[in-house]
């Protein structure tokens, strides 16, 4: 199985050439509305998902634990879809995601400004005035997103495979692009080894959902990382008897897999919530 994931600056049309790939690789097309819905089925509530859907989060927002949690459900989303088989994921920060995955392409999606401000003329039927500010603000938002929850610089090249600039390349000609890239990574070995990590992936955040959502255990910043017969549980925890509880519950779910340690113990540590 793989996965293509597009990110795009508004106007850069970016739904239209994400799905002409999904349909020329015959992929599933998997958008916001498709991992809302997930994200809802796991109990997050709709007042959670407005406020961070790629937007720069408020001041206020950002000393929520509500931001972990929606970056959880985010994750276990894109990740239940990847294990579903093949698709195309529109925006959501899933080229970050799953950029561990060797079946993996992320793609960025660009456009010169002068097109971009036509298009959104166009789309919102305003003054160049009004879509050049539409621009400003959309551009704002989906980098404070990728920054706030991921520490990263959206338009910076070395966190994809490759940038089209759709101001030249049409939707049909990127996807066109993107599915010889597709045929010249793809191989036998790579479908084995994305099914593995993908595994890993998901073992993962299924123990962080265990510990953090089901067992309420107070591990703060916790991450679980998983790499092949290892298990390695990080955070913050005020106590022996709250890591000892949290390593148990790893190890339930780990099978045979090993689960190390790397919680650190900080008496009467507390977080507010």
């Amino acid at each position: 199985m793989g996965s293509i994931s597009v990110s795009r600056e508004l106007a850069a049309l970016g739904n239209e050439t994400a799905q002409e790939i999904a349909k020329m690789l015959g992929y599933r097309f998997v958008d916001k509305n498709m991992l809302e819905e997930r994200m809802k089925s796991y109990g997050l509530d709709a007042q959670k998902l407005e406020r961070y859907d790629e937007r720069r989060p408020s001041f206020i927002a950002s000393l929520l634990q509500d931001r972990d949690d929606y970056l959880h459900y985010l994750k276990t989303a894109i990740l239940a879809e990847a294990d579903l088989g093949n698709c195309v994921f529109i925006g959501r920060g899933a080229g970050i995601v799953l950029k561990d995955l060797p079946g993996h392409i992320a793609i960025f999606l660009a456009a010169p400004i002068g097109i971009r401000t036509e298009r959104v003329k166009s789309y919102f039927h305003c003054d160049e005035r009004r879509a050049l500010q539409i621009i400003e603000h959309s551009d704002q938002h989906r980098t404070g997103f990728h920054r706030y929850f991921f520490e990263i610089d959206w338009k910076e090249p070395k966190n994809y495979h490759a940038a089209f600039n759709t101001g030249f390349f049409s939707p049909v000609v990127c996807a066109e692009l993107i599915k010889q890239m597709k045929d010249q990574i793809y191989t036998a070995d790579t479908e084995s080894q994305n099914a593995i990590r993908l595994k890993e992936l998901i073992l993962g955040q299924k123990i962080k959902h265990q510990i953090t959502y089901e067992k309420e255990i107070p591990v703060h910043f916790l991450t679980v990382t998983v790499d092949g017969n290892t298990i390695t549980l990080h955070g913050v925890g005020s106590s022996q008897t709250t890591v000892d509880a949290a390593l148990e519950v790893a190890r339930d779910l780990a099978g045979d897999v090993n689960v190390s340690n790397e919680i650190t113990i900080v008496e009467d540590y507390n977080v507010i919530r």
